[in-house]
């Protein structure tokens, strides 16, 4: 079975788009089921019960209730027989979290008492096989598996860590599968002659360039990608439009390493020997220059006064440039001599799964105008084809 955890909401207002298409994508992959928590909400429930109806994705959560019924907004679980053996699937969500504008017609019920009635329920039915997907994070996913019997393997999801092999909470096998579509997970369920579980083991697999592409998915995202960025650089024209307003009104911006250069030569030129020069061909040749979550770390000023507001700015604001560390050409004599470069003006970007390797000690001397080696462009080149200096973003990982 594949099934997806969830979370795959974009956070972008306008990337309603990208939701919809997301969903269109896991119902041609053959998902099996797939969680809906908070995120899945961001629009409200009649947004997301639309699109569930139009794709007839199997989307599952036990817990998310209609508050003026009490009923389940989705289906609460789902059982399938794969093979000769029937497996029943629920999802459940955290009753912890902002509902936003979902929350005058949506309550979430506790999530260990939907888990108890559920598995009750799909063991009455006949399911031999339990899978809970979890939104509830690592440590309330853990506690719930070890208090409620009968759940074979829990697939944790919301903001948990990338492990690499799963863990046995008691008789329950856990996926830990990261948060960024950067991974897959399988987990391998062992039966006895009766159906019943025996052993659980579960691996987590990077889904690195070397995995390669499917033809037709290539071409369904192709063919969505074209229309999405023809629709952003449309609303791009016009936030420049209004950002160009708005910087002729703010007396503080950002001005572009350029101008940096004509005074602070000798550093321009060191600069342009570090991997920060190229931080957004990184993007380009991984196709990822149109992908809202990696923009920021590759630009100057994302979104801000001066900043990198659309393609329409580059070159003159892509790369990882003299403001991104030093601040705002326009305050220049206020950071001159007060402003220091410390460890958070890189953890900004260099963090989590991001850059997991990152050490402020080790790379700071890398990138220091006094070293003008050119170690991190080798860094670079010596990759493998395909990886770039950040990591890329998308939903939670499905499991395989």
């Amino acid at each position: 079975m594949l099934v997806d955890n969830g979370g795959f909401f974009p956070e972008v207002d306008t990337h309603q788009d990208v939701a919809a298409f997301l969903m269109d994508a896991m119902k041609v992959m053959g998902t099996d089921a797939v969680a809906a928590g908070d995120k899945e909400l961001r629009w409200g429930p009649a947004y997301l019960k639309y699109h569930v109806k139009r794709t007839a994705l199997p989307v599952v959560c036990a817990n998310m209730l209609d508050k003026a019924t009490g009923k389940p907004v989705l289906q609460p679980y789902l059982i399938k027989k794969v093979g000769r053996t029937r497996v029943g699937v629920f999802g459940l969500m955290s009753d912890k979290v902002e509902l936003g504008r979902s929350q005058d017609s949506i309550k979430v019920e506790e999530p260990s008492a939907a888990a108890r009635r559920t598995v009750a329920e799909l063991r009455k039915k006949g399911a031999t096989v339990v899978v809970l997907l979890s939104q509830l994070g690592k440590v309330e996913s853990e506690d719930l598996a070890a208090a409620i019997p009968g759940i074979d393997a829990v697939i944790t999801g919301r903001n948990v860590p990338m492990l690499q092999k799963g863990r046995m909470i008691k008789n329950t096998v856990a996926c830990y599968g990261g948060e960024q579509g950067q991974y897959i997970g399988r987990t391998l369920l062992t039966l006895d002659k009766a159906g019943k579980v025996t052993t659980g083991e579960n691996d987590v697999y990077m889904l690195g360039p070397e995995v390669g592409e499917n033809a037709e998915m290539s071409k369904l995202v192709k063919s969505f990608e074209d229309g999405f960025n023809e629709k952003q650089r449309k609303l791009d024209k016009e936030r420049a439009a209004e950002a160009e307003k708005q910087r002729s009104e703010n007396a503080d911006h950002f001005l572009g390493a350029e101008l940096c250069i004509r005074c602070h030569t000798d550093e321009g030129e060191q600069w342009k020997t570090t991997s920060h020069s190229l931080a957004w061909q990184t993007l380009v040749d991984v196709k990822k220059d149109a992908t809202p979550d990696c923009i920021p770390c590759h630009v100057v000023g994302f979104k801000q006064a001066g900043g990198f507001q659309s393609q329409n700015d580059v070159p003159k604001l892509v790369n990882v440039q003299c403001e991104n560390c030093h601040g705002m050409g326009t305050k220049h004599e206020a950071f001159a001599t007060h402003r220091k470069i410390t460890q958070e003006t890189c953890i900004t970007c260099h963090q989590g799964e991001n850059d997991p390797a990152f050490s402020w000690e080790k790379k700071l001397p890398m990138i220091a105008h006094a070293n003008q080696s050119g170690e991190t462009i080798k860094n670079k080149k010596n990759k493998p084809a395909g990886t770039g200096v950040m990591g890329s973003h998308g939903s939670q990982g499905s499991q395989h």
